[in-house]
């Protein structure tokens, strides 16, 4: 976008203003001037009434003008401009206030226009002249007629002494909205580019640039979203990396060991008598593999949240029993114990028993891989009001402070985890978690590095 936004804002303003001060110039002259002309043709009529009625009076007493009606005459022109003629009834000039036409005649005086004031009638005049006439009568004769022309270039220029203040006006309010664009640039377009650049940049997925604006309004709102997704689609691309990395990995090994091991096989460097052994090797790994593309299958139905709970009535306590049972061949070849601690004899939950199953067998045995031989690890089931809590702890190896908040992570496994945990997924915690969440219930951990691990988690009463 770079600067067009700018440039087209700053063309649309120059071109609103420049179309404003025509309009404002073109339609208030004329206005004034329109009505300045109707004006100074209202003062020229009274006043060629009143030279009429004057010289009715000299033409019924049948004598020539006197010396001061005819300086009358001549100061009006001398002072107001005004060109004062004395037509007889013929259309012949017997005065001129200027002393230029008498005696000539003006053919295109017509005494019978109606119009209340003339423009331009008279070619003697020459252009720029507004003339108003009327009829001199004596004893019930028409004797003549008075002509008062008045040049209109001073109604012009009265008009435009009129526009003066409203361009004055319009120019100060040009200069208020240039200084209200100024302020629209910085708080409006430049904020938008900037936004529109971080978009550019994330569209080519550079997620980590960041728009850094600040603000209350709209466009620090949209910036701090931009930024906040932008971050959030950085974090879901390096954990799709990681993903890809980690189950590259995952899958890798076992399926290493798979060729290997065929290979040896066929080539004979693997004995008869061993085989049995090293094919009981490739069947596990296989298995393995199985069972990581079950947990991703698991896991991704979870996630899309496809997955249908079947919600039912159990007792709790009657299926942490059973789950810690099925650890007893684990448990009794490294001298682990279980302890139980229930406070009721029954604690009965309204949840999926097969999901809620799920989630303590792969507790139970991340407890134990992580635990140390002789150690204990114990299982608690309380009630607080309308949830049961259900804890799980470990006398393991603890996960650090940094890694606490990863540990939901698809794949994640902590440093001592990847020396203990040869044949995880990284994916029990993960299903664990997303399993807690499709019952509308949370899940957390407490660790504490060389001291072990509590994993808590609640679940609805029955009623």
């Amino acid at each position: 976008m770079k600067r067009r936004l700018l440039l087209k804002s700053a063309l649309g303003y120059l071109l609103f203003a420049a179309l404003s001060f025509l309009v404002i110039a073109t339609f208030s002259y004329r206005a004034f001037y329109r009505n300045d002309l109707e004006f100074e043709a209202r003062r020229a009529r009274t006043q060629v009434h009143s030279i009429a009625d004057e010289f009715s009076a000299v033409y019924r007493g049948d004598s020539e003008p006197d010396e001061l009606l005819l300086q009358k005459l001549n100061w009006l022109e001398q002072t107001e401009g005004w060109r004062v003629w004395i037509l007889d009834v013929d259309g012949v000039v017997v005065f001129d206030s200027s002393d230029r036409l008498r005696g000539s005649a003006i053919a295109e005086f017509n005494p019978l226009s109606t119009s209340s004031y003339l423009i331009d009638a008279y070619p003697q005049l020459g252009p720029g002249w507004c003339s108003v006439f009327c009829s001199i009568t004596a004893n019930f004769k028409l004797r003549g007629y008075a002509v008062l022309s008045l040049p209109t270039r001073t109604v012009a220029d009265q008009a435009y002494s009129q526009l003066i203040p409203i361009l004055i006006t319009f120019a100060i309010i040009f200069l208020l909205s240039f200084i209200i664009m100024i302020i629209q640039y910085f708080t409006v377009i430049k904020p938008l580019r900037r936004i529109t650049a971080g978009a550019d940049r994330y569209a080519r997925r550079d997620f980590k640039y960041r728009i850094g604006m600040k603000g209350n309004d709209e466009m620090g709102y949209l910036a701090g979203t931009l930024d906040s997704m932008a971050g959030d689609l950085d974090a879901a691309e390096e954990s799709q990396r990681k993903f890809i990395s980690n189950i590259s990995h995952d899958f890798r090994s076992p399926l290493t060991s798979i060729k290997g091991y065929l290979e040896a096989i066929r080539d004979g460097v693997i004995g008869p008598d061993e085989q049995e052994h090293y094919l009981n090797i490739v069947i596990s790994e296989a298995e393995r593999l199985t069972g990581l593309t079950q947990s991703m299958l698991q896991l991704n139905t979870l996630r899309s949240g496809e997955l249908m709970l079947a919600w039912s009535d159990f007792d709790i306590n009657r299926v942490i029993k059973d789950t810690c049972a099925s650890f007893e061949g684990q448990c009794s070849a490294r001298d682990i114990d279980f302890d139980l601690y229930f406070d009721a004899e029954e604690s009965f939950v309204h949840a999926d028993k097969a999901r809620i199953q799920q989630v303590l067998y792969n507790l139970i045995d991340n407890a134990i891989k992580f635990s140390g031989n002789g150690s204990t690890i114990t299982v608690d089931v309380s009630s607080r009001g309308e949830k049961i809590f259900v804890s799980v702890k470990d006398q393991g190896v603890g996960i650090s402070r940094e890694n606490l908040s990863r540990i939901w992570d698809r794949f994640f496994k902590t440093d001592a985890s990847r020396g203990k945990d040869k044949k995880g997924t990284g994916l029990g915690l993960s299903i664990v978690k997303e399993i807690i969440t499709a019952h509308g219930e949370t899940i957390d951990a407490i660790s504490t590095e060389g001291a072990g691990t509590e994993f808590i988690f609640r679940l609805k009463k029955s009623v």
